[in-house]
């Protein structure tokens, strides 16, 4: 089982702030802060970026291809 199906089988297909932070091992706080610098990580993080309203989530492909990056 690959890196995709184990995150969509856990958590399902869009993440929170706080579940990447969690699979991350950063606190949300820190992994927000991050989010807004000019970094190659924040880059691929804010490509997988969905709204829906106001909240935020994370495509699990996008969090995957980083882990596996």
């Amino acid at each position: 089982m690959d890196i995709e199906s184990s995150l969509i089988n856990r958590y399902g297909h869009l993440l929170t702030l706080a579940e990447v932070a969690e699979i991350l091992k950063r606190s949300p706080d820190g992994l927000r802060v991050s989010l807004g610098r000019n970094n190659e990580v924040s880059k691929k993080l804010n490509m997988g970026k969905k709204k829906i309203g106001r909240r935020v989530y994370f495509r699990v492909a996008a969090i995957a291809e980083l882990i596996e990056s």
